[in-house]
């Protein structure tokens, strides 16, 4: 899956090339009033593709901050909850007190003496 999408980049990046290279002209922009920039055309098409993307480069990062944001939120909540909710331990062998049957041996096991 690397290997694509690596590829891709590749081929976006080789296709931009073959077209600043195609169309590296002089281009005059009048802003406003008696404000002129010139610029070549390449630079003038991708600058407005980045001023384009910002916002909704900004809005994704936001979303996904707040996102983030409430999962560590509900993560937190659920170790609260399973930590909260675990039962007592079961007591151990050690806890249950010895009989007198189980301290001595039987006869019958150990055999005349």
């Amino acid at each position: 899956m690397q290997f694509l999408r690596t590829a891709f980049w590749v081929a976006i990046a080789v296709a931009l090339a073959f077209f600043c290279m195609a169309n590296y002209v002089p281009v005059t922009v009048r802003l406003w009033g008696d404000l002129v920039m010139e610029t070549k055309l390449p630079v003038l098409l991708i600058g407005a593709f980045l001023l384009g993307a910002l916002p909704f480069w900004v809005m994704a990062r936001a979303t996904r901050w707040r996102l983030r944001r409430r999962l560590d939120s509900t993560e937190r909540a659920l170790v609260v909850a399973t930590a909260a909710a675990t039962p007592p331990p079961a007591p151990a062998f050690s806890d249950v007190p010895d009989t007198p049957d189980s301290l001595t041996p039987s006869s019958s096991l150990t055999g005349p003496a």
